[in-house]
Formats: C-alpha cells, sequence, structure tokens
C-alpha cells in the first residue's frame, strides 16, 4: 500500500516523540502544545461495508479510470454517474422505450423499443445497453439487440448497433445514456445507409426498397415470436414478456384506461381556490380565515 511521503514522516516523527517521553518520564504538561503540520489534505478512508459495483459479465473491457477522481473512490463516483443518468432517463419520458439496470451490474440496462409505425412498425426489440466501466470518460455506451434486426446499421451476426456514428467522442456533461436511448429509437423511422454494419440491408434500400421491406417484415415477425423467450442473460431484473393473461391482466388494462377516459378525478383531492397559505403557528394550509379580521 502506497502512502503520502509527508503523512509516513509526521507518523515516525509521532512515535518517536512518544517513544523519547516514555522513557524519559519528564513530558512537561504545562508546555505549549506542538506546532500543527499542515500537509495535503486526502479523502477520508473508503467504508469498509461499502460495495463497489461490479462489472457486467459479457461486453465489458477493462480501461483505466480516468475520471479524475482518486482511485479507490472510481466505484462510487461511477454509481453516483449512472444514477444521475437513469433519473435523466426517466424524466426524458422517451417514447416506446422502457429500461431497467441489472440486478447484477448497474454497467449492464435492459431495454425494450416499440416501432409504432413505419417500415418496422409492429415492431417489439428487445436489447441490452453496457456502460464503459470509466463511465463518463471513456468510450460511448454499447447498444445490442437479443435478436439482429434486418437494419443498414445494425452488426447481422452479434445484433450491435453502430452508435459511435452519432457519439464520435463521448464528452461528458454533454452525452447523456439517454440521447443513446432515442438515437436506437429514430434509426428505425429515418434509414441511414453511410458507412453500414449491415451492406446488404443498405443495397437493398438503395436498389430494391421493395424487398428491402420485405425483409424487415420477416425480421419483426422473428423477434416478436421470440418475445415471450426467455431472457438471455440470468438476471432478475432482465425484462421478459409473457402471453396474455386475462385473470391478471384485465384490471391492470382496466385501471389504465379508466385513468385515460377521466385524469380529472385523480386530481380532485388536490384542487384549491388559489388563496391559501399557512396560519401562522401552525402547519395546516386553509383557504379562508376563520373569521373577520379584528380591529
Amino acid at each position: 500500500m502506497n502512502l503520502n511521503p509527508f503523512w509516513s514522516m509526521s507518523a515516525n516523527t509521532s512515535r518517536k516523540q512518544r517513544a523519547d517521553e516514555e522513557q524519559s518520564g519528564h513530558a512537561d504538561q504545562r508546555a505549549s502544545p506542538g506546532r500543527t503540520h499542515f500537509g495535503k489534505k486526502v479523502l477520508p478512508p473508503i467504508p469498509k461495508n461499502a460495495t463497489p459495483i461490479t462489472k457486467p459479465a459479457t461486453m465489458g473491457s477493462a480501461a483505466h479510470s480516468a475520471n479524475g477522481t482518486h482511485a479507490s473512490y472510481g466505484p462510487f463516483y461511477l454509481e453516483y454517474s449512472l444514477l444521475a443518468e437513469f433519473t435523466l432517463v426517466i424524466k426524458q419520458k422517451l417514447p416506446g422505450i422502457y429500461v431497467q439496470p441489472s440486478y447484477k451490474s448497474a454497467l449492464m440496462w435492459f431495454g425494450v423499443i416499440f416501432i409504432r409505425h413505419g417500415l418496422y412498425q409492429d415492431g417489439v426489440f428487445k436489447f441490452t445497453v453496457y456502460i464503459p466501466d470509466n463511465y463518463p470518460d471513456g468510450e460511448c455506451p454499447k447498444l445490442v439487440f437479443d435478436i439482429p434486426v434486418f437494419h443498414p446499421l445494425v452488426d447481422p451476426v452479434s445484433g450491435e448497433l453502430d452508435v459511435r456514428r452519432a457519439f464520435t467522442k463521448w464528452r461528458r456533461n454533454h452525452n447523456h445514456i439517454w440521447q443513446v436511448l432515442m438515437y436506437a429509437r429514430t434509426v428505425f423511422y429515418k434509414i441511414n445507409t453511410t458507412e453500414p454494419l449491415n451492406p446488404e440491408a443498405a443495397v437493398l434500400y438503395e436498389k430494391d426498397v421493395q424487398l428491402f421491406k420485405s425483409r424487415v417484415v420477416d425480421s419483426v415477425k422473428l423477434c416478436n415470436s421470440h418475445l415471450f423467450d426467455q431472457p438471455k442473460i440470468d438476471d432478475p431484473y432482465a425484462i421478459s414478456f409473457s402471453p396474455w393473461n386475462p385473470a391478471i391482466h384485465e384490471e391492470a388494462k382496466e385501471r389504465m384506461f379508466t385513468y385515460k377516459r377521466r385524469p380529472e378525478e385523480h386530481h380532485r383531492g388536490t384542487q384549491v381556490s388559489g388563496l391559501s397559505w399557512v396560519k401562522p403557528g401552525s402547519t395546516q394550509p386553509f383557504s379562508k380565515e376563520d373569521g373577520p379580521p379584528q380591529s
């Protein structure tokens, strides 16, 4: 374990002084206190019970932490960054996109995209986001579809989406994971064939659109046919689907439609007259005075 030279020297000096005092037995209690030595401040020790973030089992690449923090604090800074990123995803309310961080590693997020119109209409594509362990100072996160989608920007073998074309250099505090998710949705509505990962899909889109549409329909059907398969990664937070069961799902469906038809009923108890304030000496809000003001 490498210690700061200053603190090592201070510790040795203190031990030597105490030894001299014990030998002489004439330590002067009335003497003025020793001069305090001021050196570089160091961070407090890591809590013993703290557990750092673990790396995902697959697709993770070891990288040197470059976030500018002390090496032992890297995992805690990373955890804070990921929590902030997930909060941003929730606030953005991305249409047709749902994500859930892994139970085993915060560096791995499970997600699904619902395509509602266009060439890939009715497509339901599950994917996994792999985040570098030196986030947010490393490369951009990777997004890999569980089943490779027939698309010019999706690798036909690995299923990885070409995210780097949109984020050539990942910039901290400027680029965010929600932007990667939004980009993954956009590619299904705006087809880009420049430098494709799937040359066959790009050529068909440029030369034979009808055949391209036919291949897309087949790809959508293939993905949807595996929608109820068990997740490839053994994780309790992995996204999984089950067939429609009226005994389970009908009640939830009715609740959602009821709220959609009459949303005002859910806010009746929170309406105020606009004259509410807090009565002095109390924490209860009220909208009118109890009686006429006294002169």
